[in-house]
């Protein structure tokens, strides 16, 4: 039987449409330069804290803690992690807070924050970053760090204020997925981040925000647990698992005898060394 160069051409179109994931009209990327390091809350382990030190330039390198988000007027030097910092060794640790937004716009601020190796977000609620530091010369300078080849790393709300959607941005409580505040630094570009995520069950929650920006990639991280990003792919690091929505469904297994949802409701789990390219949508295998 003889085929047609059109008809060989349509089979290949065919083959390749059913060969790949969901079409998504927005790519999810992660920063050109440096890495974030985005953990669940919870207690967040020395390994992950020091990779985070290592990422920042090592232990000399001066790192600053933003506890802004918990919500206090203000902060020892031992905030947050900041004394875990020292306690493994970090020789330059410095923490800065403020909710004037006429200071966070100030050259004598920002600057110290552009300076840094590395910046760490504490928990607490994430709109308070967005209302103390967006749009600000210290946001500038917190995405200088990254620029210069620095890291960004942050816990619980300090993980979600680094994607571009802002889960659980709104200020009357941190049920609602869709708030007043929707829009994070966005170290990831087309993602929503969620923390806490299997020790509170929230694993059904980032289905919210999806059903109306189904473009967006969904991750959820568990607490104790860690994103290492850097470009495009991130890593695994901790305990627990990461959640990954992206419409497909992966397993060590296969699926081929598995009992699945609709697209539009998968999820799956990722672990310790598991790697994942988000700006194609697809676990690295080894």
């Amino acid at each position: 039987m003889k085929y047609s160069f059109l008809s060989v051409l349509l089979t290949f179109s065919l083959f390749s449409v059913l060969s790949v994931g969901p079409a998504f009209a927005q790519k999810t990327t992660g920063p050109e330069s440096g890495s974030l390091v985005i953990a669940g809350g919870g207690r967040i382990g020395d390994d992950i804290l020091l990779k985070f030190i290592e990422l920042s330039g090592g232990m000399e390198a001066p790192l600053i803690v933003v506890p802004t988000a918990a919500g206090s007027d203000s902060y020892t030097q031992d905030a947050n992690v900041a004394k875990d910092f020292r306690r493994l060794g970090a020789q330059n640790v410095s923490v800065m807070h403020t909710d004037d937004r006429s200071e966070a716009d100030s050259p004598a601020f920002a600057e110290k924050i552009a300076q840094a190796g590395g910046v760490w977000f504490g928990g607490g609620r994430q709109w308070r970053l967005v209302d103390a530091y967006g749009g600000t010369a210290t946001e500038a300078a917190f995405r200088k760090v990254l620029e210069n080849g620095g890291a960004i790393g942050g816990s619980s709300a300090g993980a979600t204020i680094q994607g571009s959607y802002l889960a659980r941005g709104d200020t009357k409580n941190n049920q609602i997925m869709m708030g007043d505040h929707e829009v994070g630094f966005g170290y990831v570009k087309n993602i929503a981040i969620d923390q806490h995520v299997l020790a509170r069950n929230r694993q059904f929650d980032l289905f919210t925000i999806l059903d109306e920006k189904p473009d967006l990639l969904g991750v959820g991280i568990d607490e104790g647990t860690a994103m290492i990003v850097q470009g495009n792919v991130f890593e695994v690091m901790g305990p627990s698992y990461v959640l990954v929505y992206d419409q497909q469904f992966w397993s060590r297994e296969g699926s081929s005898l598995k009992n699945l949802p609709e697209d539009n409701r998968k999820f799956f789990f990722l672990r310790n060394g598991n790697r994942y390219d988000m700006l194609a949508r697809e676990v690295l295998r080894r």
